[in-house]
């Protein structure tokens, strides 16, 4: 018999508890009444197979958590099937809680709790029990374990572990639209019983919510939720373990649920009528009034636009975007004589329209803008407002009408209105206007040529108050007459070949005209008739305003005629015809085969782009020929300087022209004349000794020598002209061909003496004269430096007198 605390109800019930849920399981083989009894028949049939099973076994215990009472609670009891009741055996337990929380009684093998447990800090203990001999403590069993269970009781209640909480929801929401979920924790148990089985309710709030009792949805419980009139809820839930029953725990949190707005209000004006005034010189843009449309809405629900349903020709309206407001404005300047009361409907229409309550009715608003117009007094107003466009002939004379100007004042009292020029649009003061009627007149003559139009400036002013002023822009354009002809457009060249064809196209003109005729110009051109006879060219009208030249003859000789100036006359249309004659300048060139111009009257006209291989080659050539002549001439004229330099030395009448620096008399204007040298000096050669020429012609060295030669004297100074004569011409020609010497020979000063010097002549030539007697003996006086010509005019001797 297994004894029991006496320990009062707790006791009583702990023992049900153990009863009920503590299952023992003893073993179906045979066991051994005691220890020693079991080990007599091991050792007497030592060996059989069978299998030693031990006495006690347990599965698990159960305490219940939260005990409460002044003694130990009993848990359980181990026991083994050797313990006969004679308290040789002893009972020992360990592992979690053994010695502290479980103690064992040795003796009997009772468990009790010493502590209170709680299911929600730890659940279950696991220990091992084992039973000794008390005399040597041998174990009598293998160890064995067991596990002690806290038995839950309902002693925690729901928790909203997230709570409070915050949800939304849109109005105007269909019922039982899902708002948010709450969820609830129960820390009991939940595979026992029903300590953990939360159900949900509302406890405030519940006309316009529900909760799920067993999920925690909340939901709408009402479809007609409006933000407008409630735009929040606060709502209690709670949450009751044992699924409701009677005598179960519970918890509560609180829910606030926001409504969000949708675009269910259409805007609206607070008034039906504005009114505002604006005076009539308000410049455009000038803002009139503000008016401006409720929403009940929030947010971009309350976006909207307005528009402008009458009067839109004369005012706009604008949103201004921080308040919402419409801004009613002038679009086009407003005129108190016109209308002085203008009704403008402004409409107001939402932005963003939802379709799920178009139903409900328009989203849009009127409201009526009355804008009364003041008066102001205004300057005058031309007609047209734009200005006007006036045209007046060329020629018209001074004082001449152009054209009329109208302005009127436009206030109800009707003042007079003066008229007048704006000076710094007609500095020249070409144009006159009336003051009293606008009448605009001619001041000085046109010229359409020099300006074709006019711009000038009118102002218009009130009679007595010339503050009030505006002003008008007159454009007066310029007729064209006839009065300018025709010309040639350019100095028109042209060039043609030697050898041009009879018909070929020379050159085209164009003729230009200041004069802009309204039916456009018409040109006509002719030769005049002295160059149509020539019948070198022709003239062919195009009839285009442009004229062709054409060769009339086969070929041309530019060493005849280079130049030809061909003479076009150019007549307009009119009226009335005026007409102009212009000259064409025509070049003979000549031409390669190609027809190519290469020169123009010893000059090229036209040079060919590229020259062929075969003209490169003749053109180094001619190089090389001029370089090799300019070489030879070089070395002739030096050749020719060493012989004059030797000649000079041998022959004493060479020294004659050393003396180029005496000339003729102040009257010699023959001095240089080479016809003088060449005829002067004509001497007749003498063919015979019987006819000689004329002695007395001749100079007196030679004179001397003829008188004292007799015949054989003759015949020496015969061959003496013949070698002076031979000596001159020689001379002559080096001077000719001799291109570095001044242009007259030094000779040629020589020629012929002129009369009137007075230094007198020293030249020999004078003796020519039948009547010369000069003594040159006074040159011997004269010092060394005339020495050798004193000798060259001392008295004639015979050669013999000589040796």
């Amino acid at each position: 018999m297994v004894p029991l605390w006496t320990a009062g109800p707790w006791t009583l019930l702990a023992a049900l508890g153990l009863l009920s849920c503590c299952c023992f399981k003893w073993s179906e083989a045979s066991r051994t009444s005691g220890t020693n009894s079991g080990r007599s028949e091991q050792q007497e049939e030592p060996s059989s197979l069978e299998r030693v099973k031990r006495g006690w076994v347990w599965n698990q215990f159960f305490v219940v958590e939260e005990y409460t009472g002044t003694e130990p609670l009993y848990v359980g009891k181990i026991h083994t099937d050797s313990d006969e009741g004679e308290g040789n055996i002893k009972y020992t337990i360990s592992g979690e809680g053994a010695g502290s929380i479980f103690i064992i009684d040795e003796l009997t093998g009772d468990i009790h709790a010493t502590e209170r447990l709680d299911r929600e800090e730890k659940a279950f203990y696991t220990l091992r029990a084992q039973a000794r001999d008390r005399l040597t403590n041998a174990p009598l069993e293998p160890e064995s374990e067991f596990v002690i269970k806290v038995q839950d009781i309902n002693d925690s209640e729901p928790q909203f572990l997230e709570g409070p909480y915050i949800g939304s929801v849109a109005e105007l929401s269909p019922t039982e639209t899902s708002v948010m979920k709450v969820t609830a924790s129960d820390a009991d148990d939940p595979t026992y019983g029903s300590s953990a089985r939360v159900v949900y309710s509302v406890l405030d709030g519940e006309k316009f919510f529900t909760v799920d009792r067993h999920t925690g949805i909340i939901m709408t419980a009402v479809a007609d939720l409006d933000r407008e009139t409630q735009d929040r809820y606060e709502l209690v839930v709670k949450a009751t373990d044992m699924a409701g029953q009677m005598g179960g725990l519970s918890g509560s949190t609180t829910v606030t649920i926001v409504i969000t707005d949708v675009n269910d209000n259409p805007p609206r004006f607070p008034q039906k009528m504005y009114q505002f005034s604006v005076s009539e010189g308000a410049a455009v843009g000038t803002p009139v009034g503000r008016v401006i449309a409720t929403d009940a809405d929030m947010g971009e629900n309350t976006d909207m636009s307005y528009l402008i349903i009458d009067e839109g020709d004369l005012f706009k309206v604008t949103t201004d975007v921080e308040t919402q407001e419409a801004v009613v404005s002038i679009k086009k300047p407003l005129d108190f004589e016109s209308k002085r009361i203008h009704s403008v409907i402004v409409e107001a229409v939402n932005k963003h329209v939802d379709s799920r309550f178009v139903d409900l009715g328009s989203f849009r608003d009127q409201t009526i803008v009355k804008v009364t117009v003041s008066d102001i007094d205004e300057p005058p107003i031309f007609l047209p407002v734009e200005g006007a466009v006036m045209e007046v002939q060329e020629d018209a004379k001074v004082g001449s009408l152009v054209g009329v100007v109208t302005a009127r004042d436009p206030d109800v009292i009707n003042k007079p209105v003066r008229f007048s020029i704006d000076p710094t649009t007609d500095h020249d003061m070409i144009f006159h206007i009336d003051a009293e009627s606008g009448a605009i007149t001619l001041g000085k003559i046109l010229d359409r040529e020099t300006a074709g139009w006019h711009n000038i400036t009118v102002k218009a002013v009130e009679a007595d108050n010339h503050t009030m002023a505006s002003f008008s822009a007159i454009s007066i354009r310029i007729l064209d007459v006839n009065d300018n002809p025709p010309e040639l457009a350019t100095p028109y060249e042209a060039a043609i070949c030697e050898d041009a064809k009879p018909g070929q196209l020379i050159h085209t003109i164009s003729v230009v005209d200041r004069d802009e005729p309204q039916a456009g110009h018409r040109f006509f051109f002719t030769l005049p008739s002295e160059a149509a006879s020539s019948r070198h060219f022709t003239l062919w009208d195009v009839k285009d305003n442009t004229a062709g030249i054409r060769t009339q003859k086969s070929s041309f000789n530019r060493h005849e005629q280079n130049v030809y100036f061909l003479p076009i006359l150019v007549v307009d249309s009119g009226p009335p015809s005026l007409s102009s004659t212009g000259t064409l300048t025509i070049h003979v060139c000549g031409c390669d085969t190609g027809e190519t111009i290469q020169t123009c009257n010893a000059t090229a006209y036209v040079m060919s782009a590229a020259l062929s291989p075969g003209a490169l080659i003749a053109l180094l050539v001619c190089m090389l020929i001029l370089i090799v002549l300019v070489l030879l001439i070089l070395t002739l004229k030096r050749h020719r300087k060493g012989q004059r330099m030797a000649e000079d030395e041998e022959d004493m009448r060479d020294n004659v022209i050393k003396y180029n620096d005496e000339g003729g008399g102040e009257q010699d204007t023959q001095a240089y004349d080479m016809s003088a040298l060449r005829n002067l000096y004509d001497f007749p050669e003498a063919k015979s000794c019987d006819s000689g020429p004329d002695i007395r012609s001749l100079p007196q060295w030679i004179q001397a020598n003829r008188v004292g030669g007799g015949v054989d004297g003759a015949m020496a100074a015969a061959t003496d002209f013949s070698l002076f004569k031979g000596y001159i011409r020689k001379k002559v020609e080096q001077a000719d061909a001799d291109l570095s010497v001044p242009p007259y020979d030094s000779f040629q000063t020589y020629a012929f003496e002129g009369t009137s010097s007075p230094a007198l002549s020293l030249s020999s030539i004078h003796t020519l004269s039948t009547t010369s007697e000069l003594d040159f003996s006074y040159l011997s006086d004269w010092g060394p430096r005339f020495r050798q010509l004193a000798g060259y005019y001392a008295p004639g001797k015979t050669e013999e007198e000589a040796s």
